[in-house]
This record gives C-alpha cells, structure tokens and sequence, in this order.
C-alpha cells in the first residue's frame, strides 16, 4: 500500500513509518526541510518538503496515496489556537481528495480531555471545539465522515514513551531540575494513560490495513498515578519528592499546571478486540527507570 504519513519525523510519526515500512508498504512522508530526511532512519522512503499550511504538498501527497495517516501538530502551547485552525486546514484538504473513494485516512487524537475523571472508551465523543479547547481535529474527521470520507481517529495517551521521549513526562522532569524538588499535586493519585511509542505504531498500522468504525485507542496502561511518575523522576533525579496544594501548584508548575493536575484514565480493550492488538513493550513506570530517560541533551538537540 503507498501511504502519505504527516509528520513523518515526529516522535509518534517516525515510528509509524518505520513500522509501515517494516509491513512492506510504501511510505512518502511530510517533512518540514530537507536535512530531516536522515532523521527518518529508514531506508526506501519518499519525502515530500513541506509543513500543515503548504496546501499544494498535502494535495501531491494524498491524490498519490491508497492511505493517508496524519500525525503531524505543532506542539507551540502559546499558539494553540492558531496550530489547531492550521490543522483543520490540513485535514480538510487532505479530506478533498480522499473523497470519493474507499482510501483510508487516520487522524491524531488524544484521550486527556474526553471524560475527566472517569474512564475514557472509544465510545467517548471529543468534547466540542472551544476557546478552551480549540483543537478540532475529531470534529474535521466527523465531517468528513459524513461525506463519506473513510477516515477515523486514533487517540493517544498523553504520554507516549520511550527512550528519547520529549513530551509531558520530561517536562515535569525539567520543572524538577528547575525547582529542585520533583512534585505532584495533593494525594497524587490522578492518572496518566500512557503507551510505549512503538506500540502506538502498530496501532496505527493496523488500523490503515485493517480500517473499521473507530475512533481507536492507543493506550497500554489505562492510568498511572501523578505520585508514581513523580516518584520516579525524584529517584533517577535524586531529588525530594514532595505533594503541592492546587493553589501552590499553579506558582510551581506554570503553564504545564492542568496538565499535572489532569485525572484522564483510558481503556482500550474495543480496540484490542477490533485490531487484534496488545501492547507488547514495557510499561511506563518501567521505562522511567531506565538510567539513560532523563538524560539532558545538548543545546541544539532535537528530534
């Protein structure tokens, strides 16, 4: 199958594609320069120089596909609004082409927002785009869903791990080494899902091959205590470990406070049962005990 991958050097991005290579399909993958095309790492894939707002590109890359998987977000918080209008763009134009025909589109998604404190299933609707949460991309798919478009969503943990990880969990670990002290909010038994990066992978891999009613969800652990990960960021950091207030979490943690105060266990046995699909790799706690997870990179490092 040749599939047009956004986002193809991403922390999620790059393990799909090498994922879908290593099935045996064709990849050509949106990078934002050329010199990412090493980042890939995989030999024998197409790459397509462009970003979410080069219109022309994302048609080239669709029109040219049997599937599309649409990883790519720009993760800048202070332009949150203005990166999810940018990608509602992009879905509906790579939607445009996908019309009309039977080829698959999967879309990222995210589980934290969808039933704070209660367990979140793949039954669960993304709450409705707001100032609060302007991130439209479940409601583009739901477009185009109704116009036919054979797209679903696949939904992932908010911390999607694996040596070299980047998102939420080494940014409490910077906020730690900022601070001198890892911390967690009250009891600290709010719950994080979380999945391995390249079990993430396969599920994407096997929803394109395999495309049925989703949306599907990328979770391996339905929830991992706040308390826990700050346990093991103190013990790798060698760092107290201490409990905040809600009030004196908001001075601590800044920006990032909601996001560690964030109660959003996940189940995902419908896609399990669906897809045929079970985490094989090491679980997030276990991940963090590796000595080599809060490794601080050199200035001018990224991924």
């Amino acid at each position: 199958m040749r599939i047009f991958v956004t986002g193809a050097t991403g922390w999620v991005g790059s393990a799909v594609v090498r994922e879908l290579v290593e099935a045996g399909h064709q990849v050509t993958g949106l990078i934002r320069s050329a010199e990412q095309a090493a980042g890939l790492g995989t030999a024998g894939v197409r790459t397509l120089v462009g970003s979410l707002e080069d219109i022309g590109r994302l048609q080239e890359g669709a029109s040219e596909a049997d599937a599309v998987i649409h990883t790519a977000f720009n993760h800048d918080w202070s332009r949150f609004a203005e990166n999810s209008a940018v990608e509602r763009r992009a879905i509906e134009t790579i939607g445009a082409i996908l019309e009309g025909s039977d080829r698959p589109f999967l879309v990222a998604s995210g589980v934290a927002l969808l039933a704070p404190g209660r367990i979140a299933t793949e039954q669960d609707l993304a709450p409705p785009v707001s100032e609060r949460f302007p991130r439209a991309s479940e409601a583009a798919v739901r477009e185009l869903i109704a116009r036919g478009v054979k797209a679903t969503t696949i939904r992932l943990a908010p911390s999607v791990h694996s040596l070299g990880d980047h998102g939420f969990v080494p940014r409490l670990a910077a906020i730690a080494r900022e601070k001198g002290v890892s911390a967690y909010v009250g009891d600290g038994l709010n719950r994080w899902p979380a999945v391995h990066r390249l079990d993430a992978a396969r599920v994407y891999r096997l929803a394109i091959e395999n495309v049925t009613a989703g949306p599907f969800h990328a979770i391996g652990e339905m929830g991992v205590a706040l308390k826990d990960i700050a346990a093991a960021i103190s013990h790798s950091l060698g760092l107290p470990l201490i409990s905040l207030s809600a009030e004196a979490a908001d001075a601590h943690f800044g920006w990032f406070a909601p996001f560690v105060a964030l109660d959003a266990p996940a189940d995902s046995r419908r896609t399990q049962a669906i897809l045929g699909w079970t985490p094989q790799h090491r679980g997030l706690l276990a991940d963090l005990a590796d000595p080599g997870y809060f490794r601080v990179e050199p200035a001018g490092s990224s991924h």
